[in-house]
């Protein structure tokens, strides 16, 4: 079938195959282009493997240190008349080219959050690689279903105590507008929010890993927050988000000590802000990023998830000395938070409009990333042509 781009708001409904494919190997391409990674990860983990960060983890770890990788995720294959989600292709096309670079790489599709999953991984550790010495945590549903419980939490985007209103735009039409976000009503929500998107699970992975004795002495494991400037703290880092990434951030030090006994350390790594499914969704944030971007693009120090991830693998999780902040955590956004990238941002947010974002922003930009993100608007694909899609891949179970 001919694939096109089909988007409800911040939502694309479609993906391409040969596009998704294009994107991945660009990232592998701009990997290999580093070197490798002389002490890096051989054994790797990736929870939340498919899209973003995830996926631009398991490339950094496969083609930056000649990685075994698992991935874990939950996507669905094409049928017939209807295109599979970006996450599948991409890990179809991801396995593809390790498997042809002579590298170990399976998959388990499902819900990552419940005790099925992990004891399929825990078994599939097992049985083909023994232990493992990274862990990374890259999850982002906006439900979960508690494996011990069985109850059902759904995350919620609000600020707190009282109304959050910003500039927003339509990236699609660039019409900025006014928004405004209605605080949470009940404690119950920023539980629920934290319960999602909090350290539980994350706890719950390394604990189950641990005593099916399937990590290696010396092992690490990271998990990815998020900052950003205080124009975006009420609706993100001070809103029910930020709750649960606090509580993420505080589950490091459980973990340190749960791991101490095999040397283990866990992190959690500051990302900048990027283009992802998930941010797409925060209102505030795109145009925040598409600003961003054009700061970052004339000072010539802008990366998009895949530079982030190898730069976080070669100079810090691997890095002679993992360098902290004063509140333990890695900071790869510190490209985004120097000053003179956002004193220049915060001007461009008070003088942004309707009539004039197209000029002052990096919106095109924006868009582009937004629909490579489930593979089209790369020029090496012809989107007129029939498209071959893979829908089965030998090791995603």
């Amino acid at each position: 079938m001919i694939i096109q781009p089909r988007t409800r708001g911040f939502i694309c409904l479609t993906s391409h195959p040969e596009g998704c494919a294009q994107n991945v190997k660009n990232q592998i391409e701009y990997v290999k282009s580093k070197g490798l990674i002389s002490n890096g990860p051989k054994k790797v983990l990736v929870i939340g493997a498919s899209t973003g960060f995830g996926l631009a983890s398991r490339i950094s770890a496969a083609f930056g240190s000649n990685a075994s990788t698992i991935g874990v995720f939950f996507e669905k294959p094409g049928t017939e008349g209807r295109p599979g989600t970006a996450g599948w292709y991409n890990s179809a096309a991801f396995e593809k080219q390790a498997h042809a670079a002579g590298l170990y790489a399976k998959s388990v599709n499902g819900d990552a959050f419940s005790d099925d999953i992990k004891k399929q991984v825990i078994d599939l550790i097992k049985e083909d690689l023994g232990q493992i010495d990274l862990v990374v945590y890259s999850l982002a549903s906006p439900r979960r279903t508690h494996p011990k419980t069985g109850v059902n939490y759904a995350s919620v985007l609000k600020p707190i105590g009282v109304p959050f209103s910003n500039k927003t735009v339509d990236f699609h039409t660039g019409v900025v507008s006014d928004i405004t976000i209605n605080p949470v009503e009940e404690q119950a929500d920023i539980d629920n929010t934290i319960a999602v998107m909090g350290g539980e699970d994350w706890k719950f992975w390394i604990e189950d890993l641990k005593a099916a004795g399937v990590l290696a002495t010396g092992c690490k494991t990271v998990a990815y927050s998020y900052i950003g400037p205080e124009l975006t703290y009420p609706i993100y880092r001070n809103g029910t988000i930020g709750m649960a990434k606090n509580d993420l951030e505080a589950t490091v030090p459980y973990l340190n000590n749960l791991l101490s006994d095999l040397e283990g350390v866990s992190y959690v790594s500051v990302n900048k802000a990027l283009v992802t499914q998930s941010s797409s969704a925060i209102p505030v944030v795109p145009l925040y990023i598409s600003l961003l971007y054009k700061v970052m693009k004339e000072k010539g120090i802008h990366e998009g998830c895949i530079e982030q991830m190898q730069r976080l693998f070669a100079d810090r999780l691997y890095a002679d000395k993992v360098v902290l902040d004063a509140e333990g955590r890695i900071r790869v956004d510190d490209w985004e938070m120097r000053e003179d990238v956002q004193s220049e941002v915060q001007k461009l947010w008070d003088a942004v409009t309707t009539e004039n974002i197209e000029a002052i922003s990096d919106l095109v930009g924006y868009r582009k990333d937004f629909f490579n993100l489930f593979g089209f608007e790369f020029d090496a694909i012809d989107y007129n042509a029939e498209s071959n899609e893979l829908t089965t891949v030998e090791s995603i179970k």
